[in-house]
């Protein structure tokens, strides 16, 4: 008996072929994706960004709730600014509040507190999560399972703008608070990611390092 609210399922099987040769070939692109901190000032066209933000709107949320909202940046003042205000936070950060543990793993990776890729980049992308909701009756209510679902929706987003063959890097300054002020953002919503994107700048470098083995990062009962 059809269920209110149901639509039926879009979706048609394929050979397992070509299920396998499919799921070979985008592990192999994707193995090839890397971030990197060297961003060339090419521009970038809007479409693009927007198109990468649709996809990321795919995701699923908890109860649907999509608590996310994406703000794309390429106002040169603007990303100044945001550059301003990261780089002193993350003065205090390196200077002050980072404890060793965090330090000896961020060192292999050559990270400082001066952030060139908030302006070279001719895009600079703001996640934000959603806190709250405005019921049907006009009462606040808490989103559900807000974390996960904008972690979900930044993965297809770095999918998507990898596949579009662009480069971005997953910045997270500490604390973000000042970002929901030079963007004017409701207090209901904090800053989750900073996604610099763009073209790689040409001789851009990326640290030397591997990634897991398949059985180091997963178990499988079959």
């Amino acid at each position: 008996m059809p269920q209110p609210h149901m639509v039926p399922l879009s979706w048609t099987e394929r050979p397992m072929e070509d299920m396998r040769a499919e799921g070979r070939a985008l592990l192999a692109d994707l193995q090839q994706r890397r971030t990197t901190r060297h961003f060339s000032t090419r521009p970038v066209p809007r479409d693009l960004i927007e198109t990468a933000i649709q996809c990321a709107g795919t995701a699923p949320s908890g109860a649907h709730l999509q608590p996310w909202t994406w703000v794309a940046i390429s106002n040169p003042d603007l990303k100044a600014k945001i550059r301003a205000a990261a780089e002193a936070e993350e003065r205090r950060t390196y200077e002050e509040r980072m404890p060793e543990a965090w330090r000896e793993v961020l060192e292999p990776l050559g990270t400082d507190a001066v952030k060139p890729h908030l302006t070279d980049a001719p895009w600079v992308v703001v996640l934000f999560r959603q806190n709250r909701r405005t019921r049907s009756n006009g009462e606040e209510a808490p989103t559900y399972y807000a974390v996960e679902s904008c972690g979900i929706a930044a993965g297809l987003f770095i999918t998507a703008v990898h596949k579009m063959g662009l480069v971005t890097l997953t910045h997270t300054p500490s604390p973000m608070g000042f970002l929901r002020d030079l963007l004017q953002r409701p207090e209901h919503e904090s800053a989750m990611l900073v996604l610099p994107v763009g073209y790689p700048a040409e001789g851009a470098q990326v640290p030397n390092l591997e990634r897991k083995a398949l059985d180091d990062i997963a178990v499988v009962f079959d």
